[in-house]
């Protein structure tokens, strides 16, 4: 599965878990609208969201580096 880097603002709530609240794309800056699903795996976490564009982004989180990308991306009907 292709990935690609991506920059995102977190958000810790009471128990500590980040959770994601804007991801910034190349110069792209976008808002996370809602987080519609989530899901671990060993090593990753994933966060399926709709952003400010309308459109739904699968992104993962690894859990051993820190570092966030992009798994999919969906565009949002026009």
């Amino acid at each position: 599965m292709a990935t690609f880097p991506v920059t995102v603002e977190c958000y810790a709530g009471y128990r500590g878990e980040e959770e994601p609240r804007a991801f910034t794309l190349g110069e792209r800056r976008l808002e996370v609208a809602a987080i519609q699903d989530r899901w671990l795996a060993p090593d990753h976490r994933y966060f399926k969201v709709a952003a400010s564009d309308g459109d739904t982004y699968i992104l993962r989180h690894d859990a051993q580096t820190g570092e966030w990308t992009l798994g999919a991306f969906r565009r949002g009907i026009e």
